[in-house]
């Protein structure tokens, strides 16, 4: 799917060739999904991290919930949600960090600062 999302663009608008994946690949069965259909068409440029203390993101989460009308905004849901991301995305994100794609942006700043911040990141890479 991404990939014909991708194709579709570029062939739209030539210019439109840099891509912005949220989310993705989340677990190794994504990234070899991804290595096999991408292999010699997309270039990971990198990864942006946003680096928060798990405290400080279900504080955040728990607040949100007081409005979102979302179920698993509950602390037992999302100390399962930080479980699955060590067990299955975090292995993802060091194996882009040893390769050197991985930018990361401390995300327990106001809103303004890690905004300012990737700004930054995206100016510098292009």
């Amino acid at each position: 799917l991404f990939y014909q999302a991708m194709d579709q663009t570029m062939a739209a608008n030539s210019q439109k060739n840099k891509f912005l994946i949220d989310g993705f690949p989340r677990n190794e069965d994504n990234l070899q999904g991804w290595n096999k259909t991408m292999d010699g068409k997309a270039d990971v440029s990198f990864v942006l991290f946003f680096d928060c203390d798990n405290e400080i993101c279900i504080g955040r989460c728990l607040e949100r919930g007081k409005s979102s009308g979302r179920s698993d905004d509950n602390r037992e849901s999302l100390e399962k949600r930080i479980h699955t991301y060590l067990q299955s995305t975090k292995p993802i994100i060091d194996l882009y960090e040893r390769m050197g794609k991985v930018r990361k942006v401390d995300a327990s700043k106001s809103v303004d600062e890690v905004f300012e911040k990737v700004v930054q990141i995206f100016d510098k890479e292009g």
